[in-house]
Protein backbone atom coordinates (compact mmCIF):
# COMPACT_ATOMS: atom_id res chain seq x y z
CA UNK A 1 0.00 0.00 0.00
CA UNK A 2 1.47 3.36 -1.04
CA UNK A 3 1.97 6.19 1.43
CA UNK A 4 -0.24 9.32 1.34
CA UNK A 5 1.20 12.34 -0.52
CA UNK A 6 3.72 14.41 1.42
CA UNK A 7 1.33 17.38 1.75
CA UNK A 8 -1.38 15.10 3.17
CA UNK A 9 1.06 13.62 5.69
CA UNK A 10 1.97 17.14 6.82
CA UNK A 11 -1.69 18.19 7.11
CA UNK A 12 -2.55 15.19 9.28
CA UNK A 13 0.53 15.73 11.48
CA UNK A 14 -0.36 19.41 12.04
CA UNK A 15 -3.96 18.55 12.89
CA UNK A 16 -2.77 16.13 15.55
CA UNK A 17 -0.61 18.82 17.14
CA UNK A 18 -3.29 21.47 17.49
CA UNK A 19 -5.81 19.00 18.89
CA UNK A 20 -3.81 18.96 22.10
CA UNK A 21 -3.49 22.76 22.51
CA UNK A 22 -6.19 24.79 24.33
CA UNK A 23 -8.01 27.08 21.88
CA UNK A 24 -7.41 30.25 23.92
CA UNK A 25 -3.70 29.55 24.22
CA UNK A 26 -3.41 28.90 20.49
CA UNK A 27 -5.37 32.07 19.68
CA UNK A 28 -3.14 34.24 21.90
CA UNK A 29 0.01 32.81 20.33
CA UNK A 30 -1.36 33.31 16.80
CA UNK A 31 -2.26 36.95 17.56
CA UNK A 32 1.29 37.61 18.77
CA UNK A 33 2.77 35.94 15.68
CA UNK A 34 0.54 38.01 13.39
CA UNK A 35 1.76 41.18 15.11
CA UNK A 36 5.34 39.99 14.64
CA UNK A 37 4.99 39.27 10.93
CA UNK A 38 3.38 42.68 10.33
CA UNK A 39 5.77 44.67 12.46
CA UNK A 40 9.45 45.06 13.24
CA UNK A 41 11.17 41.83 14.19
CA UNK A 42 13.41 41.67 17.26
CA UNK A 43 16.71 40.11 16.31
CA UNK A 44 18.32 39.32 19.68
CA UNK A 45 16.05 36.36 20.57
CA UNK A 46 14.15 33.67 18.64
CA UNK A 47 10.59 34.59 17.69
CA UNK A 48 9.27 31.15 18.72
CA UNK A 49 9.71 31.03 22.50
CA UNK A 50 7.74 28.03 23.79
CA UNK A 51 5.61 25.05 22.79
CA UNK A 52 2.42 27.11 22.34
CA UNK A 53 4.23 29.54 20.05
CA UNK A 54 5.64 26.73 17.96
CA UNK A 55 2.36 24.85 17.59
CA UNK A 56 0.58 28.10 16.69
CA UNK A 57 3.28 28.92 14.15
CA UNK A 58 3.12 25.45 12.63
CA UNK A 59 -0.65 25.66 12.21
CA UNK A 60 -0.70 29.32 11.17
CA UNK A 61 2.34 29.56 8.88
CA UNK A 62 3.79 26.15 8.03
CA UNK A 63 1.29 25.21 5.26
CA UNK A 64 1.93 28.49 3.41
CA UNK A 65 5.69 28.34 3.94
CA UNK A 66 5.69 24.75 2.70
CA UNK A 67 3.84 25.66 -0.53
CA UNK A 68 6.06 28.69 -1.21
CA UNK A 69 9.24 26.64 -0.79
CA UNK A 70 7.77 23.83 -2.91
CA UNK A 71 7.20 26.39 -5.69
CA UNK A 72 10.77 27.72 -5.43
CA UNK A 73 12.36 24.26 -5.33
CA UNK A 74 10.18 23.06 -8.21
CA UNK A 75 11.30 26.02 -10.33
CA UNK A 76 14.90 25.15 -9.50
CA UNK A 77 14.36 21.45 -10.27
CA UNK A 78 12.83 22.38 -13.64
CA UNK A 79 16.07 24.19 -14.57
CA UNK A 80 18.26 21.25 -13.40
CA UNK A 81 16.06 18.24 -14.27
CA UNK A 82 18.79 15.62 -13.97
CA UNK A 83 19.98 16.70 -10.52
CA UNK A 84 18.74 15.52 -7.14
CA UNK A 85 20.47 16.57 -3.90
CA UNK A 86 21.99 13.78 -1.82
CA UNK A 87 22.38 16.14 1.17
CA UNK A 88 20.36 19.12 2.40
CA UNK A 89 21.08 21.74 5.06
CA UNK A 90 18.11 23.90 6.03
CA UNK A 91 19.31 27.10 7.73
CA UNK A 92 16.84 28.60 10.19
CA UNK A 93 14.51 25.76 9.28
CA UNK A 94 12.47 25.81 12.49
CA UNK A 95 9.72 23.21 12.23
CA UNK A 96 11.06 21.94 8.90
CA UNK A 97 8.78 23.25 6.13
CA UNK A 98 11.69 23.33 3.65
CA UNK A 99 12.78 19.74 4.31
CA UNK A 100 9.19 18.58 3.81
CA UNK A 101 9.19 20.58 0.56
CA UNK A 102 12.43 18.92 -0.60
CA UNK A 103 10.89 15.54 0.15
CA UNK A 104 7.95 16.39 -2.11
CA UNK A 105 10.12 17.71 -4.97
CA UNK A 106 12.96 15.16 -4.92
CA UNK A 107 11.71 12.24 -2.85
CA UNK A 108 14.27 10.69 -0.51
CA UNK A 109 17.27 11.43 -2.71
CA UNK A 110 19.05 10.22 -5.84
CA UNK A 111 18.03 6.66 -6.67
CA UNK A 112 15.74 6.32 -3.64
CA UNK A 113 12.78 5.39 -5.87
CA UNK A 114 14.75 3.16 -8.24
CA UNK A 115 14.51 0.01 -6.15
CA UNK A 116 18.24 0.04 -5.44
CA UNK A 117 19.57 0.02 -1.89
CA UNK A 118 21.01 3.52 -1.73
CA UNK A 119 21.44 5.99 1.14
CA UNK A 120 18.61 8.45 1.60
CA UNK A 121 19.28 12.17 1.43
CA UNK A 122 21.25 13.39 4.46
CA UNK A 123 19.17 16.15 5.98
CA UNK A 124 20.13 18.66 8.68
CA UNK A 125 17.98 21.45 10.10
CA UNK A 126 19.79 24.27 11.93
CA UNK A 127 17.87 26.76 14.07
CA UNK A 128 18.34 28.73 17.26
CA UNK A 129 14.79 28.02 18.56
CA UNK A 130 14.99 24.67 20.33
CA UNK A 131 11.17 24.35 20.77
CA UNK A 132 10.74 24.69 16.99
CA UNK A 133 13.33 21.99 16.34
CA UNK A 134 11.68 19.66 18.87
CA UNK A 135 8.33 20.02 17.17
CA UNK A 136 9.92 19.65 13.72
CA UNK A 137 11.53 16.41 14.84
CA UNK A 138 8.16 15.20 16.13
CA UNK A 139 6.42 16.01 12.85
CA UNK A 140 9.15 14.40 10.73
CA UNK A 141 9.21 11.30 12.91
CA UNK A 142 5.71 10.38 11.78
CA UNK A 143 6.44 10.89 8.08
CA UNK A 144 6.64 8.09 5.51
CA UNK A 145 9.82 9.75 4.18
CA UNK A 146 13.02 8.02 5.25
CA UNK A 147 15.05 11.21 4.77
CA UNK A 148 12.69 13.15 7.05
CA UNK A 149 12.68 10.50 9.74
CA UNK A 150 16.49 10.36 9.70
CA UNK A 151 16.97 14.16 9.70
CA UNK A 152 19.25 15.79 12.29
CA UNK A 153 17.87 18.80 14.18
CA UNK A 154 20.76 21.00 15.34
CA UNK A 155 20.42 23.88 17.82
CA UNK A 156 22.67 26.85 17.19
CA UNK A 157 22.73 30.59 16.51
CA UNK A 158 22.56 31.33 12.80
CA UNK A 159 26.20 32.27 12.40
CA UNK A 160 28.78 31.33 9.80
CA UNK A 161 30.55 29.17 12.39
CA UNK A 162 27.40 27.21 13.31
CA UNK A 163 26.40 26.81 9.68
CA UNK A 164 29.84 25.53 8.71
CA UNK A 165 29.83 23.10 11.65
CA UNK A 166 26.42 21.73 10.67
CA UNK A 167 27.55 21.39 7.06
CA UNK A 168 30.87 19.74 7.90
CA UNK A 169 29.13 16.85 9.64
CA UNK A 170 28.39 15.69 6.11
CA UNK A 171 32.03 14.49 6.10
CA UNK A 172 32.90 15.91 2.71
CA UNK A 173 36.56 17.02 2.70
CA UNK A 174 37.41 20.70 2.27
CA UNK A 175 37.58 22.75 0.13
CA UNK A 176 34.60 21.29 -1.78
CA UNK A 177 31.17 22.56 -0.65
CA UNK A 178 30.08 19.91 1.85
CA UNK A 179 26.32 20.06 1.17
CA UNK A 180 24.55 19.73 -2.17
CA UNK A 181 21.54 21.89 -1.24
CA UNK A 182 21.27 24.72 1.28
CA UNK A 183 17.88 26.36 1.88
CA UNK A 184 17.38 29.64 3.76
CA UNK A 185 13.64 30.25 3.92
CA UNK A 186 11.59 32.82 5.83
CA UNK A 187 14.39 33.59 8.25
CA UNK A 188 16.45 36.53 6.91
CA UNK A 189 13.86 38.99 8.22
CA UNK A 190 14.64 37.81 11.75
CA UNK A 191 18.32 38.72 11.45
CA UNK A 192 20.29 41.94 11.63
CA UNK A 193 21.72 43.24 8.36
CA UNK A 194 25.19 41.98 9.30
CA UNK A 195 23.89 38.53 10.28
CA UNK A 196 21.88 38.30 7.04
CA UNK A 197 24.95 38.90 4.92
CA UNK A 198 27.06 36.52 7.01
CA UNK A 199 24.41 33.77 6.78
CA UNK A 200 24.02 34.02 3.00
CA UNK A 201 27.78 34.15 2.46
CA UNK A 202 28.19 31.05 4.64
CA UNK A 203 25.42 29.29 2.71
CA UNK A 204 27.24 30.07 -0.55
CA UNK A 205 30.43 28.51 0.83
CA UNK A 206 28.61 25.45 2.16
CA UNK A 207 26.32 24.54 -0.72
CA UNK A 208 26.58 23.42 -4.31
CA UNK A 209 23.09 24.91 -4.70
CA UNK A 210 21.46 27.60 -2.55
CA UNK A 211 17.76 28.55 -2.47
CA UNK A 212 16.60 31.63 -0.52
CA UNK A 213 12.87 32.27 0.04
CA UNK A 214 11.30 35.29 1.76
CA UNK A 215 7.78 36.77 2.03
CA UNK A 216 6.65 38.43 -1.20
CA UNK A 217 6.65 41.94 0.24
CA UNK A 218 8.80 44.87 -0.88
CA UNK A 219 11.08 44.30 2.12
CA UNK A 220 11.20 40.55 1.51
CA UNK A 221 12.16 41.17 -2.11
CA UNK A 222 14.97 43.51 -1.04
CA UNK A 223 16.36 40.81 1.26
CA UNK A 224 16.24 38.28 -1.60
CA UNK A 225 17.82 40.80 -3.96
CA UNK A 226 20.68 41.36 -1.51
CA UNK A 227 21.10 37.58 -1.11
CA UNK A 228 21.12 37.18 -4.90
CA UNK A 229 23.95 39.71 -5.23
CA UNK A 230 25.95 37.93 -2.52
CA UNK A 231 25.48 34.53 -4.19
CA UNK A 232 26.57 35.89 -7.57
CA UNK A 233 29.59 37.59 -5.99
CA UNK A 234 30.48 34.20 -4.45
CA UNK A 235 30.61 32.64 -7.93
CA UNK A 236 27.18 31.01 -8.13
CA UNK A 237 24.94 31.20 -11.21
CA UNK A 238 21.27 32.11 -10.82
CA UNK A 239 18.91 29.47 -12.24
CA UNK A 240 15.53 30.78 -11.06
CA UNK A 241 13.49 32.84 -11.19
CA UNK A 242 15.86 35.15 -13.06
CA UNK A 243 16.93 34.15 -16.59
CA UNK A 244 20.35 35.72 -15.95
CA UNK A 245 22.86 36.50 -13.22
CA UNK A 246 23.25 40.15 -14.19
CA UNK A 247 21.86 43.01 -12.12
CA UNK A 248 18.12 42.95 -11.38
CA UNK A 249 16.42 45.43 -13.76
CA UNK A 250 13.78 46.49 -11.21
CA UNK A 251 14.13 49.81 -9.41
CA UNK A 252 13.94 49.31 -5.62
CA UNK A 253 11.06 51.22 -4.10
CA UNK A 254 9.10 51.27 -7.36
CA UNK A 255 8.52 47.57 -7.98
CA UNK A 256 9.41 44.19 -6.55
CA UNK A 257 9.72 40.66 -7.93
CA UNK A 258 7.39 38.18 -6.25
CA UNK A 259 5.19 35.20 -7.04
CA UNK A 260 2.19 33.39 -5.57
CA UNK A 261 1.58 29.83 -4.38
CA UNK A 262 -1.96 28.51 -3.89
CA UNK A 263 -2.43 27.07 -0.40
CA UNK A 264 -5.36 24.73 0.26
CA UNK A 265 -6.82 25.49 3.67
CA UNK A 266 -7.84 22.56 5.84
CA UNK A 267 -10.60 23.09 8.42
CA UNK A 268 -7.82 23.40 11.01
CA UNK A 269 -6.06 26.08 8.97
CA UNK A 270 -9.29 28.07 8.52
CA UNK A 271 -9.97 27.81 12.25
CA UNK A 272 -6.52 29.02 13.30
CA UNK A 273 -6.41 31.85 10.75
CA UNK A 274 -10.02 32.90 11.22
CA UNK A 275 -10.79 32.61 7.49
CA UNK A 276 -13.65 31.07 5.55
CA UNK A 277 -12.22 30.50 2.06
CA UNK A 278 -10.92 26.98 1.27
CA UNK A 279 -7.67 28.45 -0.07
CA UNK A 280 -5.30 31.41 0.13
CA UNK A 281 -2.43 32.71 -2.01
CA UNK A 282 0.96 32.95 -0.37
CA UNK A 283 3.09 35.69 -1.95
CA UNK A 284 6.82 35.01 -1.87
CA UNK A 285 10.14 36.12 -3.36
CA UNK A 286 13.02 33.74 -4.00
CA UNK A 287 16.33 33.10 -5.70
CA UNK A 288 17.84 29.73 -6.60
CA UNK A 289 21.50 29.54 -7.58
CA UNK A 290 24.01 26.79 -8.31
CA UNK A 291 27.76 26.46 -8.36
CA UNK A 292 28.95 25.89 -11.96
CA UNK A 293 30.38 22.42 -12.44
CA UNK A 294 28.64 21.08 -9.33
CA UNK A 295 25.08 21.27 -10.71
CA UNK A 296 24.11 21.02 -14.37
CA UNK A 297 21.39 23.54 -15.07
CA UNK A 298 20.32 26.24 -17.51
CA UNK A 299 18.38 29.44 -16.74
CA UNK A 300 15.09 30.04 -18.53
CA UNK A 301 14.90 32.21 -21.64
CA UNK A 302 12.42 34.52 -19.90
CA UNK A 303 10.19 34.39 -16.82
CA UNK A 304 6.59 35.63 -16.45
CA UNK A 305 6.82 38.01 -13.51
CA UNK A 306 3.20 39.15 -13.22
CA UNK A 307 -0.16 37.47 -13.52
CA UNK A 308 -0.96 37.26 -17.26
CA UNK A 309 -3.68 39.67 -18.38
CA UNK A 310 -6.35 38.18 -20.65
CA UNK A 311 -7.93 40.50 -23.21
CA UNK A 312 -10.27 39.79 -26.08
CA UNK A 313 -8.07 37.97 -28.57
CA UNK A 314 -4.90 38.91 -26.66
CA UNK A 315 -2.76 37.90 -23.69
CA UNK A 316 -0.39 40.43 -22.11
CA UNK A 317 2.71 38.94 -20.52
CA UNK A 318 5.17 40.85 -18.32
CA UNK A 319 8.55 39.20 -18.81
CA UNK A 320 12.02 39.34 -17.31
CA UNK A 321 14.45 38.29 -20.02
CA UNK A 322 18.14 37.65 -20.45
CA UNK A 323 20.47 40.63 -20.38
CA UNK A 324 18.68 42.71 -17.71
CA UNK A 325 15.60 43.16 -19.93
CA UNK A 326 12.14 43.74 -18.43
CA UNK A 327 9.18 44.31 -20.68
CA UNK A 328 5.71 43.34 -21.87
CA UNK A 329 4.85 41.16 -24.84
CA UNK A 330 1.45 40.73 -26.46
CA UNK A 331 0.38 37.34 -27.80
CA UNK A 332 -2.67 37.46 -30.07
CA UNK A 333 -4.82 34.95 -31.93
CA UNK A 334 -2.70 35.37 -35.03
CA UNK A 335 0.08 33.56 -33.16
CA UNK A 336 -1.97 30.34 -33.35
CA UNK A 337 -0.72 27.61 -31.01
CA UNK A 338 1.41 30.11 -29.08
CA UNK A 339 -1.74 32.09 -28.28
CA UNK A 340 -3.37 28.99 -26.82
CA UNK A 341 -0.24 28.41 -24.74
CA UNK A 342 -0.33 32.02 -23.55
CA UNK A 343 -3.90 31.66 -22.31
CA UNK A 344 -2.73 28.77 -20.14
CA UNK A 345 0.46 30.50 -19.01
CA UNK A 346 0.93 31.07 -15.30
CA UNK A 347 2.58 33.74 -13.19
CA UNK A 348 6.12 32.52 -12.51
CA UNK A 349 6.23 30.28 -15.58
CA UNK A 350 8.80 30.18 -18.38
CA UNK A 351 8.14 31.91 -21.71
CA UNK A 352 8.05 30.84 -24.47
CA UNK A 353 6.99 27.34 -23.38
CA UNK A 354 9.82 24.87 -23.57
CA UNK A 355 9.27 21.73 -25.63
CA UNK A 356 9.85 18.30 -24.17
CA UNK A 357 12.19 15.84 -25.91
CA UNK A 358 9.26 14.10 -27.67
CA UNK A 359 7.45 17.25 -28.77
CA UNK A 360 7.77 18.59 -32.34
Amino acid sequence: MSSPPVEEQLRVALAGLVDGLPARQASTAVDRLIAHYRGTTPTHTPVLRDHADVVAYAAYRMPATFEAVVSALTAFADRAPHWSPASHLDVGGGTGAAVWAASLVWGDGPGADSGEVLPVRRTTVLDWAQPALALGRELAGGSASASLRAARWETGKLSATALAAAARTERTPAPAPPVELVTVSYVLGELTAEDRRETVAAAARAGRAVVVVEPGTPDGYLRVREARDLLVDAGLTVLAPCPHSAACPLTPGEDWCHFAARVSRSSLHRQVKGGSLPYEDEKFSYVAAMRPGAVNGTPAGARIVRKPQLRKGQVLLDLCGAGEVMGRTTVSKRHGALYREAREAAWGGVWPPEQGPDEP
